[in-house]
C-alpha cells in the first residue's frame, strides 16, 4: 500500500493521458478527465488491463485482477477522470480494495 502524494497524482495522469494518445491515436490535448474512454477514444477493456500492468510494474502492486474486477462492477470507470481515480485507489489499498465498500 502506498500513500497517494500529489506527485502519484500528476505522474498517473501523466501516464493515463499518454496511454491513450498513443493507444487511441489522438492528441493528448483532446483528453481530460471527462473525456468518454469509449465514446470519444473508441477504447476498450483490454486498454485498462493494460494500464493495470503497467502500474504493477511501476508501482511494484501486489493485486490480483479478480479483486479489481469485483470492485469495478460495483464502480464502472467511463470516464478518464474515474479510470485516474480507480488508479489511484488500487496503488493506495492493492488487494484491500474490496474492503472500501463495507
Amino acid at each position: 500500500m502506498a500513500t497517494i502524494t500529489d506527485s502519484i497524482k500528476s505522474e498517473v495522469t501523466e501516464i493515463v493521458y499518454s496511454f491513450f494518445a498513443e493507444e487511441c491515436e489522438v492528441d493528448i490535448a483532446q483528453i481530460n478527465e471527462n473525456t468518454s474512454i469509449i465514446n470519444d477514444l473508441d477504447g476498450d477493456s483490454l486498454m485498462f488491463l493494460e494500464l493495470i500492468e503497467i502500474f504493477k510494474k511501476k508501482y511494484n502492486l501486489d493485486i490480483e485482477l479478480k479483486v479489481i474486477g469485483k470492485y469495478a462492477v460495483k464502480h464502472p470507470v467511463a470516464t478518464i477522470g474515474q479510470l485516474i481515480d480507480m488508479q489511484l485507489l488500487i496503488i493506495e489499498y492493492e488487494n484491500q480494495l474490496l474492503e472500501l465498500d463495507q
